[in-house]
């Protein structure tokens, strides 16, 4: 398959995933009244998310599926790429991230519950992509972290210009009222495991298409056999 219709397969299920793993998410947590909008900055919802928000999964995916396109990052499997050693650490580390994301949520202070509420909801999935890609993640750190901290910045520059024009407020009661240059701890935190999602997922979609197009003959029971 040719490069750019990798890229923009992948951005297209990307985008279709982050709309059905976020969606339930992100409901509950306004519905909770972690977060509100401006009156009359909203026009129609969803379920009790403005269609806004779903408009936004769809276009961080894009957006950063695009700079990962710019940049870029090599993708081509090498057999050092199913090394156990680095997939089980970094899927243990972000499995411990995902308990911690639960702790804080239901056995911390309710100023906790954001901040642990996103860990809890974002880590199992990080975890899932470096048990399956981890050894890759870990040859390929420098490309993947360019294509982290690029959208991420931007995206925390949006949101605290929005945030100080009204258009949405974050509850000092769910939230631990750590500022960042006035962009809550929880939205930075938020940004950097979104984009995280979408840059592992994006990039191992690309790894594993080379490994395909590469070893044409490789069965799924050979695949996974080499895994696990």
């Amino acid at each position: 398959m040719p490069t750019r219709r990798v890229e923009w397969v992948g951005i297209t299920l990307m985008a279709i995933l982050a709309v059905v793993y976020t969606t339930p998410w992100d409901n509950y947590l306004i519905a909770r009244g972690v977060w509100w909008y401006g009156e009359g900055d909203t026009w129609r919802h969803l379920w009790v998310a403005p269609l806004g928000e779903y408009l936004f999964f769809v276009l961080q995916s894009v957006l950063t599926g695009t700079w990962i396109a710019v940049i870029n990052p090599i993708c081509e499997y090498e057999p050092t790429d199913f090394n156990r050693l680095p997939r089980i650490v970094g899927a243990a580390t972000w499995l411990g991230v995902s308990i911690l994301g639960a702790i804080l949520t239901f056995a911390g202070g309710s100023d906790l519950f954001y901040l642990g509420a996103t860990l809890m909801w974002a880590a199992p999935i990080i975890a899932l992509q470096w048990g399956v890609g981890g050894a890759y993640l870990t040859r390929q750190w420098q490309p993947w972290l360019i294509a982290v901290v690029v959208p991420s910045v931007y995206l925390w520059m949006v949101d605290r210009i929005a945030i100080g024009l009204g258009v949405w407020t974050i509850s000092r009661t769910y939230s631990t009222g750590i500022d960042i240059l006035g962009l809550p701890l929880e939205e930075a935190v938020f940004f950097v495991c979104t984009n995280l999602l979408i840059v592992y997922g994006l990039v191992l979609f690309k790894w594993i298409t080379n490994y395909w197009n590469t070893h044409p003959s490789a069965s799924g029971a050979g695949i996974a056999n080499r895994w696990f």
